[in-house]
């Protein structure tokens, strides 16, 4: 009877452990279809943002060079040229032993001109992927070193700033860094315009980096813009070399040289000296870096005198053709004296400036408020931003106070106690040269002449303009900045160098202009700063600069000669006829 039970349990049993195993594994696919929804209905981010994780990359698509600079006809003042950077990967070097072929890293170590053990200590961490071993190597370097063969070793292209006008523009055009950022000059002031932005795209990869699925764009290129200064290099070599020949003969310790377009504002030449190879950077000192011409200031002397004469004419102390009384020949402010080099007695405006009288300047100004003379300045341009976004501008200085003793108001009518920089009196002279009318200043070339202000009357504007061809014609203190053929205009300054507590021995000489003057279309402004020897007067130092300059500018320019008589004209038509075409 027992063994008949235990037949019948044993079936039973089985069954049961056979039910049991299905249940648990129906109940296993149960919660792995669970789960599996879970993941991919219910929540489905989190793994999908792990595997994105693991898959997803953002790729660089374009690079573009970075941006010319170029003068207003197109001549090119910066460009990019490619190059190579050799780089390393110490971890392949070492996995690759690389290091045993001896006789190739010496060769890399001599054509890199890096000595042998520096190389070798930049890679000698195994655990390093990635180092420099030079940038910006010629192609011709990086075609011999590709030659090698040392595995480890890689070249990867970059571009280099190149200059080809070298220290004539190096001011002004500035230099980048060895990443391709401006670090100087319009370099650096028109960065951003100049960057190409390379484009980004979103890929999927596999596990071998192979690109399997292109998602799209995450951020469009950008190319490079170029820039057409308003320059024109031609006119910019001149002044340079003119410029540069002044500085080494009087051994000054800075030159500087502003040339405006007065009908547009726009700059045609700007230079300074000393000055820099932008292409050498070995020889690179920060003090030659400086465009002297916005940063630098000065007290302008003489240079001034016009402007305060126009404010006298404004303010009804004077007209064109009144007398001034600068007898004795001198005065006493203050405890200070005030003098010409001698007595003048009684002379029209016209001689005042002609002649840079001192006592004359000082009989106008002290009928006028000081309030009347800074406001005639500010209203020229002194004292202001130019607004061309140049680096490292210098507003000079406009004083301002409540109380004026007489011996301050009487030397600021003769340019002392103001400073300026040498393209804000450039710039007041082209008002002055423009009738009376302001244009903002650009560096940039212009397409169309931009909307002028009227900051002075245009008569009295006018009335001055001419009073300054008598301080260049015969009697006057700037007749070496005549030229012949056309009719100029201008004013010599010199004025002395302040130190603590006074005025030093050193001097500064300036000359301002504008030509020609019946038709002005050009003015400059030639500052030589503490010339050395017995010349340092502005109508000796900074003057024959002047008519150098501006007469090659004048026919690079193509303007026609306004004081030429018609004996000249016919001898120049009959030598433009011999003349052979090119």
């Amino acid at each position: 009877m027992s063994w008949r039970k235990k037949q019948k349990k044993e079936p039973m049993m089985a069954r049961g452990r056979f039910y049991f195993t299905c249940g648990v594994i129906l109940l296993a696919f149960v919660a792995l279809f669970a789960r599996a929804a879970w993941i991919q209905v219910i929540s489905p981010d989190r793994l999908r943002l792990e595997g994105d994780l693991r898959s997803l990359r953002s790729t660089v698509v374009s690079n573009t060079s970075r941006g010319m600079i170029m003068d207003r006809n197109g001549e090119e003042l910066a460009v990019s040229v490619p190059v190579q950077a050799v780089w390393a990967d110490p971890k392949q070097i070492h996995a690759e032993h690389s290091l045993d072929k001896q006789q190739a890293w010496q060769a890399l170590a001599e054509v890199l001109g890096v000595p042998h053990d520096t190389l070798l200590k930049r890679v000698q961490d195994p655990k390093r992927r990635f180092v420099y071993l030079q940038r910006q190597v010629t192609p011709a370097v990086a075609e011999y070193i590709r030659k090698l063969r040392l595995p480890g070793v890689h070249l990867r292209p970059e571009e280099r700033r190149f200059y080809p006008t070298g220290e004539i523009n190096a001011h002004l055009v500035g230099m980048t860094n060895i990443d391709g950022s401006g670090i100087e000059g319009i370099e650096r002031g028109f960065n951003d315009w100049l960057t190409a932005l390379p484009g980004e795209r979103k890929v999927r990869k596999d596990r071998l980096g192979r690109v399997i699925e292109d998602l799209g764009v995450v951020s469009a290129a950008r190319e490079a813009n170029h820039i057409e200064l308003s320059i024109d290099q031609r006119v910019q070599a001149l002044a340079y070399r003119s410029l540069k020949r002044a500085f080494e003969y009087h051994r000054a310790t800075s030159a500087s040289l502003v040339m405006l377009d007065v009908k547009s504002g726009e700059v045609i030449a700007m230079v300074n000296a000393p000055s820099f190879n932008p292409n050498n950077r070995s020889q690179y000192q920060s003090f030659r870096a400086r465009n002297r011409a916005v940063t630098d200031t000065y007290e302008p002397g003489s240079t001034l005198k016009p402007m305060i004469v126009v404010s006298a004419l404004e303010n009804g102390v004077v007209n064109a053709n009144s007398m001034v009384d600068t007898s004795p020949g001198w005065m006493r402010l203050g405890g200070k004296r005030v003098s010409d080099t001698r007595n003048l007695g009684s002379i029209s405006v016209e001689t005042v400036l002609k002649r840079s009288s001192n006592m004359g300047m000082v009989r106008m100004a002290m009928q006028e408020t000081p309030a009347q003379l800074l406001d005639t300045l500010y209203r020229f341009g002194l004292g202001i931003d130019s607004g061309m976004g140049l680096v490292g501008e210098s507003t000079g200085m406009v004083p301002q106070r409540r109380r004026w003793s007489e011996i301050e108001q009487a030397t600021l009518s003769f340019g002392y106690g103001v400073t300026v920089t040498p393209l804000q009196l450039a710039q007041a002279y082209a008002i002055l040269a423009n009738g009376g009318v302001r244009y903002p200043l650009s560096i940039v070339k212009r397409n169309q002449p931009p909307t002028g202000e009227q900051v002075i009357p245009r008569q009295h504007a006018d009335a001055v303009l001419q009073m300054l061809e008598s301080v260049v014609n015969p009697g006057g203190t700037a007749t070496r900045a005549a030229i012949p053929g056309y009719r100029v205009g201008g004013k010599t300054g010199t004025s002395r160098k302040a130190v603590a507590g006074g005025y030093g021995s050193d001097y500064v000489g300036l000359f301002a202009g504008v030509a020609p003057l019946s038709n002005p279309r050009l003015a400059m402004v030639v500052v030589i700063n503490e010339p050395q020897g017995d010349q340092y007067y502005g109508g000796l130092v900074a003057a024959p600069v002047f008519a150098e300059v501006m007469s090659g500018a004048l026919q690079l320019l193509n303007i026609r000669p306004d004081a030429a008589t018609e004996e000249q004209f016919q001898l120049a038509g009959q030598e433009a006829s011999v003349v052979p075409h090119s």
